[in-house]
Protein backbone atom coordinates (compact mmCIF):
# COMPACT_ATOMS: atom_id res chain seq x y z
CA UNK A 1 0.00 0.00 0.00
CA UNK A 2 2.62 2.44 0.97
CA UNK A 3 4.22 1.18 -2.48
CA UNK A 4 1.67 2.27 -4.80
CA UNK A 5 0.82 5.19 -2.56
CA UNK A 6 4.35 7.44 -3.16
CA UNK A 7 5.46 5.13 -6.68
CA UNK A 8 5.83 7.47 -9.44
CA UNK A 9 3.87 6.88 -12.78
CA UNK A 10 5.66 5.95 -15.05
CA UNK A 11 5.49 4.65 -19.19
CA UNK A 12 9.30 3.03 -18.76
CA UNK A 13 10.30 0.02 -16.37
CA UNK A 14 13.85 -0.04 -16.08
CA UNK A 15 15.58 -3.74 -15.90
CA UNK A 16 16.81 -4.62 -12.35
CA UNK A 17 20.31 -4.13 -13.70
CA UNK A 18 19.82 -0.74 -15.15
CA UNK A 19 18.29 0.40 -11.77
CA UNK A 20 21.39 -0.37 -9.71
CA UNK A 21 24.13 0.69 -12.58
CA UNK A 22 24.93 4.32 -13.06
CA UNK A 23 22.75 7.27 -14.27
CA UNK A 24 24.22 5.87 -18.39
CA UNK A 25 25.97 9.07 -20.05
CA UNK A 26 23.70 11.78 -22.06
CA UNK A 27 24.24 11.00 -26.15
CA UNK A 28 21.23 12.85 -26.92
CA UNK A 29 19.11 16.23 -25.90
CA UNK A 30 15.74 17.16 -27.25
CA UNK A 31 14.71 20.91 -26.41
CA UNK A 32 11.18 22.01 -26.36
CA UNK A 33 11.23 25.19 -29.15
CA UNK A 34 8.98 28.19 -28.06
CA UNK A 35 10.42 29.87 -24.89
CA UNK A 36 13.23 27.30 -25.33
CA UNK A 37 15.46 27.94 -27.75
CA UNK A 38 13.20 30.46 -30.22
CA UNK A 39 11.05 33.58 -29.10
CA UNK A 40 7.74 35.27 -30.85
CA UNK A 41 8.22 38.72 -31.31
CA UNK A 42 7.05 41.13 -29.07
CA UNK A 43 3.88 42.44 -29.30
CA UNK A 44 4.62 45.89 -30.35
CA UNK A 45 6.35 44.69 -33.57
CA UNK A 46 3.75 41.92 -34.23
CA UNK A 47 1.28 44.61 -33.99
CA UNK A 48 2.66 47.07 -36.04
CA UNK A 49 3.64 44.38 -38.83
CA UNK A 50 -0.23 43.46 -38.75
CA UNK A 51 -1.02 46.97 -38.97
CA UNK A 52 1.15 47.62 -42.04
CA UNK A 53 0.09 44.33 -43.72
CA UNK A 54 -3.82 45.58 -43.56
CA UNK A 55 -3.14 49.60 -43.55
CA UNK A 56 -4.60 50.52 -40.13
CA UNK A 57 -3.57 53.24 -38.29
CA UNK A 58 -1.72 51.84 -35.23
CA UNK A 59 -0.24 54.84 -33.13
CA UNK A 60 1.43 54.67 -29.70
CA UNK A 61 -1.86 54.98 -27.47
CA UNK A 62 -4.09 52.39 -29.70
CA UNK A 63 -0.85 50.24 -29.57
CA UNK A 64 -0.94 50.35 -25.34
CA UNK A 65 -4.45 49.76 -25.63
CA UNK A 66 -4.31 46.88 -28.09
CA UNK A 67 -1.82 45.14 -26.08
CA UNK A 68 -3.93 45.34 -22.64
CA UNK A 69 -7.25 44.24 -24.49
CA UNK A 70 -4.90 41.25 -25.70
CA UNK A 71 -4.47 40.30 -22.18
CA UNK A 72 -8.28 41.04 -21.12
CA UNK A 73 -9.31 38.87 -24.00
CA UNK A 74 -7.48 35.84 -23.24
CA UNK A 75 -9.14 35.93 -20.16
CA UNK A 76 -12.77 35.85 -21.71
CA UNK A 77 -13.54 31.89 -20.50
CA UNK A 78 -14.87 31.01 -24.05
CA UNK A 79 -11.57 32.25 -24.93
CA UNK A 80 -9.45 30.69 -22.51
CA UNK A 81 -11.20 27.31 -23.49
CA UNK A 82 -10.33 27.76 -27.38
CA UNK A 83 -6.84 27.19 -26.48
CA UNK A 84 -7.00 24.06 -24.54
CA UNK A 85 -5.52 21.48 -26.62
CA UNK A 86 -5.31 24.17 -29.54
CA UNK A 87 -1.66 22.50 -30.51
CA UNK A 88 -3.25 19.45 -31.37
CA UNK A 89 -4.04 20.22 -34.97
CA UNK A 90 -3.58 23.04 -37.35
CA UNK A 91 -7.20 23.71 -37.12
CA UNK A 92 -7.54 23.66 -33.52
CA UNK A 93 -4.70 26.23 -32.86
CA UNK A 94 -5.95 28.36 -35.82
CA UNK A 95 -9.45 28.31 -34.33
CA UNK A 96 -8.18 29.44 -30.45
CA UNK A 97 -6.35 32.31 -31.83
CA UNK A 98 -9.04 34.00 -34.06
CA UNK A 99 -11.70 33.61 -31.67
CA UNK A 100 -9.27 35.06 -29.32
CA UNK A 101 -8.26 37.80 -31.69
CA UNK A 102 -11.54 38.47 -32.52
CA UNK A 103 -12.40 40.44 -29.05
CA UNK A 104 -9.95 42.60 -29.49
CA UNK A 105 -11.22 45.85 -30.93
CA UNK A 106 -8.14 46.62 -33.37
CA UNK A 107 -8.13 43.65 -34.94
CA UNK A 108 -11.62 42.72 -35.49
CA UNK A 109 -12.09 42.24 -39.44
CA UNK A 110 -8.07 40.88 -39.92
CA UNK A 111 -7.98 38.36 -37.49
CA UNK A 112 -7.15 36.09 -40.72
CA UNK A 113 -3.95 38.14 -41.30
CA UNK A 114 -2.75 38.95 -37.68
CA UNK A 115 -2.99 34.79 -37.48
CA UNK A 116 -0.57 35.15 -40.69
CA UNK A 117 1.93 37.99 -39.24
CA UNK A 118 2.46 34.98 -36.11
CA UNK A 119 3.46 32.42 -38.57
CA UNK A 120 5.55 34.25 -40.42
CA UNK A 121 9.02 32.26 -40.37
CA UNK A 122 10.50 35.68 -39.07
CA UNK A 123 8.06 36.03 -36.46
CA UNK A 124 9.90 33.62 -34.22
CA UNK A 125 13.93 34.03 -33.48
CA UNK A 126 16.35 32.00 -31.69
CA UNK A 127 17.75 33.21 -28.35
CA UNK A 128 21.30 34.64 -28.29
CA UNK A 129 22.62 31.26 -27.17
CA UNK A 130 20.52 28.96 -28.85
CA UNK A 131 23.00 28.90 -31.72
CA UNK A 132 26.28 28.47 -29.85
CA UNK A 133 25.17 25.49 -27.58
CA UNK A 134 23.44 23.95 -30.70
CA UNK A 135 27.34 24.08 -32.84
CA UNK A 136 28.60 22.83 -29.52
CA UNK A 137 26.08 19.69 -29.51
CA UNK A 138 27.32 19.35 -32.81
CA UNK A 139 30.90 19.17 -32.43
CA UNK A 140 30.83 16.77 -29.86
CA UNK A 141 28.79 14.43 -31.83
CA UNK A 142 25.63 14.94 -29.55
CA UNK A 143 21.80 13.78 -31.04
CA UNK A 144 19.31 16.44 -31.04
CA UNK A 145 15.92 17.18 -31.85
CA UNK A 146 12.91 19.15 -31.04
CA UNK A 147 9.60 18.08 -28.96
CA UNK A 148 7.21 20.95 -29.31
CA UNK A 149 3.28 21.89 -28.90
CA UNK A 150 3.18 23.89 -31.87
CA UNK A 151 0.67 24.29 -34.90
CA UNK A 152 3.11 24.22 -37.82
CA UNK A 153 6.93 22.72 -38.64
CA UNK A 154 9.25 24.66 -36.27
CA UNK A 155 11.82 23.88 -38.93
CA UNK A 156 10.63 27.10 -41.38
CA UNK A 157 11.28 29.56 -38.20
CA UNK A 158 15.45 27.85 -37.89
CA UNK A 159 15.71 27.49 -41.42
CA UNK A 160 15.17 31.37 -41.75
CA UNK A 161 18.36 31.83 -39.43
CA UNK A 162 20.65 29.10 -40.54
CA UNK A 163 19.74 26.67 -37.73
CA UNK A 164 17.48 23.50 -39.09
CA UNK A 165 20.83 21.77 -39.84
CA UNK A 166 21.26 21.55 -36.38
CA UNK A 167 18.85 19.64 -35.26
CA UNK A 168 18.25 16.19 -36.29
CA UNK A 169 14.72 15.56 -36.01
CA UNK A 170 11.43 17.75 -34.78
CA UNK A 171 9.25 15.93 -33.37
CA UNK A 172 5.35 18.37 -33.32
CA UNK A 173 2.53 18.02 -31.61
CA UNK A 174 -0.02 18.99 -34.40
CA UNK A 175 1.82 15.56 -36.30
CA UNK A 176 0.58 13.80 -33.57
CA UNK A 177 -2.52 14.97 -32.19
CA UNK A 178 -1.33 15.20 -28.84
CA UNK A 179 0.57 17.15 -26.63
CA UNK A 180 3.18 16.89 -23.80
CA UNK A 181 3.53 15.34 -21.61
CA UNK A 182 2.06 12.51 -23.74
CA UNK A 183 5.09 9.55 -23.55
CA UNK A 184 4.52 9.07 -27.48
CA UNK A 185 5.90 12.52 -28.23
CA UNK A 186 9.49 11.92 -26.47
CA UNK A 187 9.41 8.09 -27.08
CA UNK A 188 9.01 8.94 -31.17
CA UNK A 189 11.86 11.32 -30.77
CA UNK A 190 13.96 8.74 -28.97
CA UNK A 191 13.06 6.23 -31.35
CA UNK A 192 13.84 8.55 -34.48
CA UNK A 193 17.35 9.15 -32.91
CA UNK A 194 17.76 5.83 -31.94
CA UNK A 195 19.03 6.51 -28.97
CA UNK A 196 18.32 5.16 -25.29
CA UNK A 197 15.47 7.48 -23.59
CA UNK A 198 17.86 7.04 -20.39
CA UNK A 199 20.64 8.71 -21.90
CA UNK A 200 18.56 11.40 -23.08
CA UNK A 201 18.26 15.30 -21.81
CA UNK A 202 14.97 17.09 -22.48
CA UNK A 203 15.49 20.87 -22.13
CA UNK A 204 12.28 23.12 -21.89
CA UNK A 205 10.54 26.18 -19.50
CA UNK A 206 7.42 24.13 -18.82
CA UNK A 207 8.00 21.59 -15.60
CA UNK A 208 4.36 20.39 -16.24
CA UNK A 209 5.00 19.64 -20.04
CA UNK A 210 8.33 19.42 -20.26
CA UNK A 211 8.95 17.57 -17.03
CA UNK A 212 6.96 14.97 -17.84
CA UNK A 213 9.20 13.33 -20.19
CA UNK A 214 10.64 12.21 -17.07
CA UNK A 215 8.02 9.69 -16.58
CA UNK A 216 9.59 7.77 -20.08
CA UNK A 217 13.03 7.26 -18.91
CA UNK A 218 14.34 10.97 -19.81
CA UNK A 219 16.49 13.76 -17.64
CA UNK A 220 15.22 17.29 -17.44
CA UNK A 221 16.43 20.43 -17.51
CA UNK A 222 13.79 23.11 -16.59
CA UNK A 223 14.73 26.80 -17.67
CA UNK A 224 13.10 29.55 -15.20
CA UNK A 225 9.71 30.28 -16.56
CA UNK A 226 10.27 34.49 -16.84
CA UNK A 227 9.99 36.11 -19.70
CA UNK A 228 13.56 36.59 -21.24
CA UNK A 229 14.73 38.70 -24.10
CA UNK A 230 18.29 37.37 -23.71
CA UNK A 231 19.92 34.51 -22.87
CA UNK A 232 18.21 31.14 -21.52
CA UNK A 233 20.92 29.92 -19.16
CA UNK A 234 21.36 27.19 -22.32
CA UNK A 235 24.83 26.30 -21.92
CA UNK A 236 24.42 24.66 -18.77
CA UNK A 237 23.16 22.12 -20.53
CA UNK A 238 26.82 20.94 -21.32
CA UNK A 239 27.02 20.40 -17.91
CA UNK A 240 25.32 17.51 -17.74
CA UNK A 241 27.78 15.58 -20.18
CA UNK A 242 30.55 15.65 -18.24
Amino acid sequence: MIHSLFDSAVAYRPTAAEQSEPVPPIEAVLFDFSNTIFKLIDAGTWLRRVAAATGRVLDDDLLEKTVAQLGEAYRIPEVAALQIGRDESAEQHRTALLGWFEHVDFLQGIEAEAYDAIAAPDAWVPYPDTEPLLRELRRRGIKTGIVSDFPWDVGVHMEHFGLVDLIDVRVISYQYGTEKPDPVLFRAACERLGVDPRRTLMVGDNPAKDGGAAASGLRAYILPGEVRMGERGLAHVLGFLD
